[in-house]
């Protein structure tokens, strides 16, 4: 758990965690605290290297049809 915390720390993950810091400072000028919620959300997620979809994980697959192209014919429409 330490070493996810302290490695692997990119451009992009210190930009994730400078705008969660910011949603949890406004949320607490604010006094709201649903935006709270959503600001330490938004915090834990670059501390902790975690997201809502890991390497890839979104991706889906493209099927692969061998043989099975279709030819496309355009129209001009004027």
């Amino acid at each position: 758990m330490k070493q996810t915390i302290f490695s692997n720390w990119t451009l992009m993950r210190v930009l994730r965690l400078g705008m969660g810091v910011a949603i949890l400072v406004q949320a607490v000028m604010a006094k709201d605290l649903l935006f709270a919620f959503a600001g330490i959300i938004f915090t834990a997620m670059p501390v902790f290297n975690i997201g809502c979809c890991g390497t890839a994980g979104c991706a889906v697959p493209p099927k692969k049809e061998p043989g099975k192209t279709k030819d496309i014919t355009y129209e001009e429409v004027v």
